[in-house]
């Protein structure tokens, strides 16, 4: 079925004249849903092997010590992203989609390929620490710049009264990377001993990233684009909308942010299940296989409810609900402190952030103007992001270590759960409408 409605896809007229009834190929939002995967996957495997990489590059007095610096790198990748978005995001509103997407693959690679390859702290000294330091800004460049021009794409592309649909490719296939991610991190701890796994097992999931870039990079070559130019000053547009429409980029950032700590309060469940809960590193990986099926199946699922029920309904539902139910569900895990309740734990944790944030990710760029829609999707998800994302895992972190409650993480859910949901029911209603040009 979601073949046939691909087929179905048109693009408008651009400046060079190019055919305006062009159909789509389902290889087309391919290109889109894998580039965008493989750089979460880069991303995010650096915080499910966080306890091996503070080993190798942050050594310390003690492992809470080191685990706490790695987490802090983990951060550092988020502090570029705004400039991310600001750069990247009014490159694809003035040079189109395609070259931005295939910017953001090319950084991507530079900072994987250095995260892959750079010495331990024993062998190369304090350099160590700094080359990850670097790869992690680069990567948070590519990442904040790649959400906007992805995002417009989509809904770009999309049949009428299917833009939910469509849209919601943007978060599942964050799901893909942490299903694909969280199954090289089974395999790796289930068949590497724990010394083996530190001084070289960590590194194998980025090399194969690394491996399937240029399929990324040949797949984004053949996308068409969907950005139609016109004779005015791409600039003089930007600076004038982008001012009428801050409003929504404040609600849009306040909207982000919970599906942003709660995304990353389920990408850190390995180093929970294995620093807090102790439990074994093969379970708690398994973990992450949870987390990306889950992820995968109920953002198509939130943007299938978009298209049905509207935007509004399908963020602030799921929101409320991870509000209520978060610190009940980890007292509960700790009390269990089993494969079971960890698996259940994140899975109800993946399914209500997937809804609601597949909804938030496709009500926001289809509220902006073609000339500043990649731009304004790009600061609002880089700055909700680069605030509450970058330091989410540091903060439950350092909240676990000095509060001795291991269900620290829920509240931190629940509150930020709770102002998301102010900024989502402020919030204009998208269904139906119009894109503007």
């Amino acid at each position: 079925m979601a073949e046939h409605v691909l087929n179905q896809v048109v693009f408008p007229v651009t400046e060079t004249g190019t055919s305006a009834r062009q159909k789509i190929s389902p290889s087309i939002v391919a290109a889109t849903v894998a580039g965008n995967a493989l750089e979460f996957y880069d991303f995010v495997t650096y915080a499910f092997f966080a306890v091996y990489i503070g080993k190798a590059f942050f050594p310390a007095t003690s492992p809470v010590m080191s685990l706490l610096l790695s987490v802090a790198v983990f951060g550092v990748g988020f502090v570029s992203r705004p400039l991310g978005g600001l750069l990247i995001g009014a490159y694809a509103d003035r040079a189109g989609r395609k070259p931005a997407m295939l910017l953001t693959i090319a950084l991507i690679t530079v900072g994987t390929l250095g995260l892959a390859l750079t010495p331990s702290y024993a062998s190369i000294g304090l350099a160590a620490p700094i080359i990850v330091v670097i790869c992690r800004l680069i990567q948070g460049l590519a990442l904040g710049g790649e959400v906007g021009p992805s995002s417009a794409f989509l809904i770009e592309c999309a049949p009428q009264g299917k833009r939910g649909f469509y849209g919601s490719w943007q978060l599942a296939s964050q799901g893909v990377a942490s299903l694909v991610a969280g199954v090289f991190g089974m395999l790796l701890t289930s068949s590497l001993s724990a010394q083996t796994l530190q001084e070289w097992g960590w590194r194998v999931p980025f090399i194969v990233g690394l491996l399937l870039i240029p399929l990324a990079i040949y797949l984004r070559k053949e996308m068409p684009e969907t950005l139609e130019h016109s004779s005015a000053s791409a600039d003089d547009a930007e600076k004038i909308k982008l001012g009428q429409y801050r409003g929504l980029i404040l609600l849009s950032v306040l909207a982000i942010l919970g599906g942003t700590v709660s995304t990353y309060v389920g990408t850190y469940m390995t180093t929970y299940a294995i620093a807090t809960l102790k439990l074994p590193p093969t379970t708690a990986m398994a973990a992450t296989v949870v987390v990306g099926t889950v992820t995968l199946i109920f953002s198509l699922l939130g943007g299938w409810l978009c298209d049905r029920y509207g935007r509004k309904l399908t963020m602030l539902v799921p929101r409320l609900l991870a509000a209520i139910l978060s610190y009940p569900a980890f007292i509960w895990l700790v009390d269990q402190k089993s494969a079971f309740a960890l698996f259940a734990v994140a899975a109800l944790l993946a399914a209500l952030t997937a809804m609601s944030g597949a909804a938030t990710l496709i009500a926001i760029p289809e509220l902006l103007p073609r000339k500043i829609r990649a731009f304004g999707m790009s600061v609002a998800y880089a700055i909700g992001v680069a605030l509450f994302g970058g330091s989410t895992q540091f903060v439950i972190t350092w909240l676990i270590e000095i509060s001795g409650n291991p269900a620290a993480p829920a509240i931190y859910v629940t509150l930020t759960s709770i102002v998301a949901a102010i900024g989502m029911a402020l919030m204009p209603e998208g269904r139906g409408k119009e894109l503007e040009s």
